[in-house]
């Protein structure tokens, strides 16, 4: 059996493509000549630390136009009108985004929207990782940089990219290979900086589906596997040493707290119940399917667990199967209820070893993004597994369908459970942040709060409306993680009204028109 696999509609809104002609009647430096001033601030030396939302990531690469649209470049461009300095930045070799290694790709290029759905942008990056760059930069955000990251000597050493030691982002611009990336940005002895750093202690776990570790209790970082949550103790001593060696010369500076991951496109867009009985493909297979699962939802309700039954709707939409770790494996109980029943030996085992930890997803399970591409096809891995039991390869088929005969691994769903983990250490975080920031007299924007009111409400930046939804919400790109360039901007008018609050600036904000959502395929 093989399901087309499941796609979500994409509304192509066409005003959303059309800056607004309207008269603007809103004040601008310009039109009032309202002069700018830095107040308790010093812009002369801004340092950005941080990771893929400082260095502009977005659209799933790291690009040129991207990082010149990224948070600090747009904030930057502000404070020069009130004496600001150069601000520079690692510049991508191209608009593609992609990375080579000695001439082999090792990060994809980036998307774009194709009139259906995300594309990757074809041809061959120029960004070799050896060809390295000389600084200093400015703009000290490494995409994929964990907290501790930003500490740790060797992170720019091209030797280490291979294992995962060294990140192949930091390897281009670090002034040495064994510098970290808190003293090329210290070194400098901003200022002014700015620091958003912590997402990727949480995100990655998030995003793996809670394939890593929650390493709370676990003080040695170089022991975490790259999908783990950062322990709290650790992420505090680390942070605190980040804004200590930061502000060591007297530099005044803004921090941003964590957003709730769980809340972006990247969880939110592929719902839990994907499965149609309108499909061809799998509609008319759903007599056949529910008698299959018949014996086995009559074991679950006998083992005292009904809510684990298997039911496809015959006349509507219908929830995948996953495989949920946080439940008791009944495996051996299954096999052995079935066998009972009479059913032969060789699929009562199978249907333990598949079914012992399953359940139809529900409105509290987030599917990540990319498993719409895998839902309703054939699990080749399964497949040969089956088969090299002495399972019949048309029997094998019919058993090794994702999400529907074969759980949904752990990497494509976020349970409950999992979601709960990343909101404590999320809320960990975030205090320990808070807490610096007010230490320390530092500006500090409430990202949470903010990307939690996109997510559930929207919000209004001048004529637009930014929401969540991937594509066309405005506010993230098409990696359903990273903001669009009118993202930025938002985030960046944010982080300036902080900046005035705190230190008595008067930054002016920058404009949504002039900031796209969607960038072409090619330019």
């Amino acid at each position: 059996m093989r399901i087309n696999k499941y796609k979500w509609m994409l509304l192509f809104v066409g005003a959303l493509f059309i800056a607004c002609d309207s008269d603007d009647d809103s004040i601008s430096p310009d039109d009032e000549q309202v002069i700018v001033v830095s107040g308790e601030a010093d812009f002369s030396k801004y340092v950005s630390v941080g990771n893929s939302l400082t260095a502009g990531y977005t659209d799933g690469a790291l690009f040129i136009a991207g990082q010149e649209n990224s948070l600090p470049s747009i904030l930057a461009q502000q404070f020069a009108l009130t004496g600001g300095g150069e601000f520079t930045q690692p510049l991508m070799g191209d608009n593609l985004g992609g990375l080579l290694l000695g001439g082999n790709v090792i990060a994809a290029n980036r998307l774009f929207f194709n009139g259906s759905g995300p594309e990757r942008v074809q041809g061959m990056p120029s960004t070799e990782i050896t060809n390295t760059l000389s600084g200093p930069f400015n703009n000290m955000g490494v995409p994929g940089a964990k907290s501790f990251h930003i500490i740790a000597p060797g992170y720019g050493n091209v030797a280490g990219v291979p294992t995962g030691q060294a990140n192949p982002y930091f390897v281009r611009f670090a002034s040495t290979p064994n510098t970290t990336i808190l003293n090329d940005a210290a070194g400098q002895q901003p200022t002014f900086f700015s620091l958003w750093i912590g997402n990727n202690d949480v995100l990655s776990y998030a995003t793996s589906g809670g394939a890593g570790v929650n390493q709370a209790g676990n003080l040695d970082p170089s022991t975490y596997g790259g999908n783990d949550i950062t322990d709290p103790n650790v992420f505090a001593q680390v942070y605190s040493g980040i804004v200590d060696a930061m502000t060591a010369s007297g530099a005044k500076g803004v921090v941003a707290n964590i957003p709730n991951v769980t809340t972006i496109p990247y969880f939110t867009t592929v719902p839990h119940n994907p499965l149609s009985s309108d499909n061809p493909s799998f509609g008319p297979l759903i007599p056949t399917l529910n008698q299959t699962f018949a014996g086995l939802n009559q074991v679950f309700v006998a083992l005292g667990v009904p809510e684990r039954q298997i039911v496809f709707n015959p006349n509507g939409q219908s929830a995948v199967v996953i495989k949920d770790e946080d439940l008791q494996n009944l495996s051996a109980q299954i096999t052995g209820a079935l066998q009972g029943a009479g059913l032969d030996p060789l699929t009562s085992q199978l249907f333990g070893i598949l079914y012992g930890q399953a359940r139809q997803a529900n409105d509290q399970d987030l599917l990540v993004l990319p498993s719409s591409s895998i839902i309703g096809q054939l699990n080749q891995q399964a497949f040969d597994d089956l088969v090299n039991l002495g399972v019949p390869p048309a029997t094998a088929g019919q058993l090794a369908v994702n999400g529907v005969t074969f759980p949904l691994e752990d990497q494509w769903v976020l349970t409950p459970e999992e979601q709960q983990e990343v909101a404590s250490a999320t809320a960990s975080f975030n205090q320990t942040i808070e807490s610096v920031a007010n230490q320390k007299g530092l500006a500090f924007v409430d990202a949470f709060g903010l990307l939690n009111e996109i997510a559930e409400t929207g919000i209004a930046f001048d004529e637009f409306n930014l929401n969540a939804n991937l594509v066309f919400g405005g506010a993230f790109s098409l990696d359903g993680v990273h903001p669009t360039a009118r993202g930025y901007a938002f985030l960046a008018n944010e982080f300036m009204k902080a900046i005035n609050a705190k230190y008595g600036s008067t930054l002016p904000p920058v404009k949504a028109r002039d900031y796209i959502t969607l960038y072409p395929a090619s330019m």
